[in-house]
C-alpha cells in the first residue's frame, strides 16, 4: 500500500464537502498509523520491534520462564487498566491534538527563517559555499544531534519544574509499558516536547540555509530524517516488556530500551535518570545517566498510589490541571 497523503485526496473539495472530509479524515487517521512514516506505529518500526523481541527472547530464554507470547503479550500487560487507558487516550488525543493543540507548537521553519534573516541583516548575503554531498551528510548529523538535544532539554524541564511535572505525570502514571504508552502524553507535555527541538533545529536550519544559500538539506529515508528513522526502528521497545540493554560501553552513547524502562521505575535509585531519547551523551553531560549492570526488576508508575487517577481519558486531561490549581491554592 502506497503512503499517499490523504490531504491530496480531498484537494478538489471546497465548502461543506471539504469540512466533512477533514472531520472524517481526523477521525480515521489515528486508525491508520501503521501507514504513516512519522508515527511509532508505522509498519517498518513495528516489524523491526517484533523481530528484535524474538531475538532477545531467543538469547534470554536460557534463563527459563515463560514462552514468547506469555512473556511479551500476556493479558497481564496488554489487558492491564493502564494499557487499556493508553489505547483510549491514543485515539482521543490523536483526534484532538492535531485539530486543537498542534497550532500552539513553535514552528521550526519559522525559527529557521528568522535566524537566516537575522544572519543576513548582520553579515550580508550568505557565502553560498556549503553545498554538496558532504554538506548534506554533515547537516543530517548536526540536525539529529540538536534535535535529540532539544528533546532532552524538554524532558529535563518537564521533570524539574513542578508545574510541568504535573502534566508529565500522565506519561509516568503508566504501570505497564506497551508501544501505545509512547502516546500517553498530555497536550501540554506534547507542546513542550515539540517546541524545544523545533527551537534547536530551527536555529541550526537557519544557519545552514544562510551559509548554503538555502540549499541545505538532510537525507531522508521513507520520508523521514534518516537517523530518526534508524532510531525509530528500536523506539517501540522503549515502551515494552522487552529488556534490551546495550551493555556498559554502548549505553554511554545510546539510550537502550532497558535504560528508558528504568526511567519509568518507581525505585528511588532510578528517579530522574535516563532522560535522553536516542543519545545517552546528554545524560552523561548533565549527570542523569544510569547504566544497569544486569537485568533489573522494578515496579513502574508514580509510586504514590495515584496512578489509577490517570487511567481514564478524563483523568489524563483534567487531573494535571486539578493538581496545578490545588498546589496553587495550598501555596
Amino acid at each position: 500500500m502506497n503512503n499517499v497523503d490523504p490531504q491530496t485526496l480531498g484537494g478538489g473539495l471546497e465548502g461543506l464537502p471539504r469540512l466533512v472530509f477533514d472531520i472524517v479524515l481526523g477521525l480515521v487517521k489515528p486508525l491508520f498509523a501503521f501507514n504513516q512514516h512519522d508515527s511509532f506505529l508505522y509498519w517498518p518500526f513495528l516489524t523491526t520491534a517484533l523481530i528484535l523481541a524474538l531475538l532477545v527472547y531467543v538469547v534470554q530464554r536460557r534463563d527459563g520462564g515463560s514462552g514468547f507470547f506469555q512473556r511479551y503479550f500476556s493479558r497481564r500487560i496488554w489487558g492491564h487498566p493502564s494499557a487499556k487507558a493508553d489505547y483510549k487516550f491514543y485515539y482521543i488525543n490523536g483526534v484532538l491534538f492535531p485539530a486543537i493543540f498542534a497550532p500552539m507548537i513553535l514552528s521550526g521553519a519559522w525559527i529557521g527563517g528568522w535566524a537566516q534573516t537575522g544572519l543576513q541583516m548582520a553579515f550580508g548575503p550568505g557565502p553560498n559555499f556549503l553545498t554538496g554531498t558532504w554538506t548534506t551528510v554533515f547537516y543530517t548529523i548536526v540536525f539529529f544531534l540538536v534535535y535529540d538535544f532539544g528533546r532532552y532539554l524538554a524532558h529535563f524541564v518537564l521533570h524539574r519544574f513542578d508545574i510541568l511535572w504535573q502534566f508529565h505525570k500522565v506519561h509516568h502514571s503508566a504501570e505497564v509499558l506497551t508501544p501505545f504508552t509512547a502516546f500517553r502524553a498530555h497536550p501540554v507535555d506534547l507542546i513542550v516536547m515539540a517546541t524545544f527541538p523545533a527551537l534547536t533545529t530551527g536555529l541550526v536550519n537557519g544557519a545552514f540555509n544562510y551559509w548554503s544559500g538555502g540549499a541545505a538539506g538532510y537525507y531522508l529515508f521513507f520520508g523521514l530524517h534518516a537517523l530518526v528513522f534508524i532510531y525509530n526502528l528500536v523506539g517501540n521497545l522503549r515502551h515494552s516488556p522487552v529488556w534490551l540493554s546495550y551493555g556498559p560501553v554502548l549505553s554511554q552513547i545510546v539510550i537502550s530500551p532497558a535504560q528508558h524502562q528504568i526511567h519509568h521505575s518507581i525505585e528511588e535509585r532510578h528517579w530522574g535518570c535516563n532522560m535522553g531519547f536516542a543519545l545517552a551523551i546528554w545524560d552523561a553531560m548533565f549527570g542523569t545517566l544510569y547504566i544497569p549492570k544486569g537485568r533489573e526488576t522494578f515496579a513502574m508508575g508514580l509510586g504514590d498510589g495515584t496512578e489509577s487517577s490517570y487511567h481514564g481519558v478524563i483523568g489524563m486531561y483534567w487531573q494535571p490541571i486539578r493538581n496545578v490549581f490545588k498546589r496553587k491554592g495550598s501555596g
